[in-house]
């Protein structure tokens, strides 16, 4: 009750974040399709949404063109060339948190690369001009609202020991920044900027890299300058079935959800779930089965399409 619907005569955007949303009509405005909206809204929210997107973290991106054809772009992170099995253990048992933070939880970031090849290949407008509009909200600083106050109050304690976080995410006495306080990060500015002026070479082979690897390497980290230098993005056939007479397009894995929503549907379809009524103890129970089953095959079968190549 009281819902509205978001209408639009030309396009339509929907983001986790409403600066992100309108990051990605502004894209629009300035002559760009949606795939520059979508490119401009990721890098918006890795400003507005740090706990969920970023730079130092990967996407994935399922594109359908305007000729009809899909183009899967897998920009997940990658584990570093000198990662291993036995890295995350200590005294023969596992450390969880090694896993979560710190230098050992690093990852080859493929965000940017993947932003970059969906813009090359698909968009209009280049990269540079949609990092130079998140840098100034960056720089200028944006009100927090209650979700993200309430994940910087949650890992707060997983920032102080980090001198660079620190000054950003936390006050001068180590508070974090509360709902309707103005976060900035002029470190994040600068870097979105400097990859705006010099491209994406100097954040995967120029400073960026070398500095990264230096820092990882003076930590205890295994990720290297030349880990960045040999990431690429990967083009990957899209997970492609039907739904009643729909064709259904998904992402492949290493992504699980093309594979499970295509597994889920086909059972479902086998159903007659309007009869049953929707929210109904039936239908909510061949749901769950359905979603059981297949998450059940995705702990016993799926994995990382590039797993012969790694060296864990």
């Amino acid at each position: 009750a009281g819902a509205t619907t978001a209408t639009g005569r030309q396009a339509i955007a929907a983001t986790g974040h409403p600066l992100a949303t309108e990051a990605a009509l502004e894209a629009l405005r300035r002559g760009g399709n949606a795939i520059d909206g979508a490119v401009a809204a990721a890098l918006t929210l890795g400003v507005v949404d740090g706990h969920n997107s970023g730079l130092g973290g990967g996407c994935l991106m399922l594109l359908r063109l305007a000729d009809g054809r899909f183009v899967a772009i897998d920009g997940r992170e990658t584990a570093p060339e000198g990662a291993t099995r036995t890295m995350f253990l200590r005294e023969g048992k596992p450390d969880p948190q090694l896993s979560l933070s710190g230098a050992l939880a690093m990852g080859v970031p493929g965000a940017l690369a993947a932003y970059e090849c969906a813009l090359t290949n698909h968009g209009k407008l280049p990269l540079s001009s949609h990092l130079d509009v998140a840098a100034q909200l960056a720089r200028h600083g944006f009100v927090l609202n209650r979700t993200y106050a309430r994940r910087l109050k949650d890992c707060a304690d997983e920032l102080r020991p980090f001198e660079a976080s620190r000054a950003i995410f936390l006050k001068l006495d180590g508070a974090p920044f509360q709902q309707g306080e103005v976060l900035r990060q002029p470190d994040l500015a600068d870097t979105y900027q400097t990859i705006a002026r010099q491209g994406t070479r100097w954040f995967y082979a120029g400073d960026f890299a070398a500095k990264a690897g230096e820092w990882s390497q003076q930590n205890g980290g295994v990720l290297r300058q030349t880990d960045f230098e040999h990431y690429e993005a990967r083009l990957r056939p899209p997970v492609r079935t039907t739904y009643r007479g729909f064709d259904i397009a998904g992402f492949p894995p290493p992504s699980s959800g093309g594979l499970l929503i295509a597994q889920m549907l086909g059972m479902l379809e086998q159903f007659n779930l309007k009869r049953m009524g929707a929210g109904s103890a039936d239908f909510i129970h061949v749901v769950t089965e359905a979603m059981k089953l297949a998450f059940a095959d995705r702990a016993a079968h799926l994995g990382d399409a590039e797993i012969g190549r790694a060296h864990v």
